[in-house]
């Protein structure tokens, strides 16, 4: 990676009920552990992970906010929506109402940073002799939301890797488009291309849904120059907070 490249910093929230497995699914995907027993999420907890994507070799960095399933955290869990960038919706195969509950965490979502990068997950797939969903159903529904689906087994490791690696491409493509518009439209009095990718997006009205966020939210990309000295033997790893 060259010094003029540059690191971007994505904020994902990892939503769902409880018990459908988010806790676990970010300690295997940044820990590589996975544990049996249970243990509620109070609130929200954070750790992150740094990683490559696509031919041009970028780097990310997901900063994963595993939120509180239960309707009793509600109030605490959504105020840390602000600023996502991209979201990880979770369901369980051997728990209906966790299914029947997804469109509502995408709306819950949605509601405070408007329509962002965001991937389908049916977890426990190990679990399928006692699923509670068919998987045709689990299709429509993702279908019917216009999102990517992945299955996952967080005990077996299976397709974990997969859902954030396509997150952070699914981001970056985003990001990419951003820059090739502002670079494309005429500066105007006031406008400043820098290093935020919507620095130059122009009004609210006239801005991307996906891009409706206060500027202050926003995780601003940044010269990696000093990043770069850094071995890359730390890339994978994950730091917790």
């Amino acid at each position: 990676m060259q010094e003029e490249d540059i690191e971007v910093a994505i904020k994902v929230v990892v939503v769902g009920n409880g018990s459908v497995g988010k806790s676990s699914m970010i300690q295997r995907y940044c820990k590589g552990v996975f544990t049996r027993d249970y243990k509620k999420t109070i609130g929200v907890d954070f750790l992150e992970r740094e990683l490559r994507v696509n031919d041009d070799d970028d780097e990310v960095r997901l900063m994963l906010w595993d939120t509180a399933g239960q309707e009793e955290f509600d109030a605490i869990t959504k105020a840390y929506y602000r600023g996502a960038q991209a979201c990880v919706l979770v369901f369980s195969t051997v728990d209906r109402d966790s299914f029947l509950s997804v469109a509502a965490w995408k709306e819950k979502v949605e509601q405070e940073v408007g329509g962002i990068p965001t991937v389908l997950v049916q977890n426990k797939i190990d679990l399928l002799d006692e699923a509670a969903v068919h998987s045709d159903e689990a299709e429509a529904l993702a279908r019917k939301l216009r999102l990517r689906f992945y299955r996952t087994s967080v005990k077996e490791d299976l397709n974990v890797n997969e859902v954030f690696k396509y997150i952070a491409e699914k981001y970056l493509i985003r990001v990419k488009q951003q820059r090739v518009e502002e670079q494309s439209r005429p500066a105007s009095k006031g406008s400043r291309i820098g290093s935020n990718p919507f620095s130059a997006v122009g009004t609210s009205a006239e801005r991307p849904h996906w891009a409706q966020a206060n500027r202050s939210d926003l995780v601003a990309l940044r010269p990696s120059r000093q990043r770069a000295k850094r071995s890359r033997a730390t890339l994978g790893g994950c730091r917790v907070l």
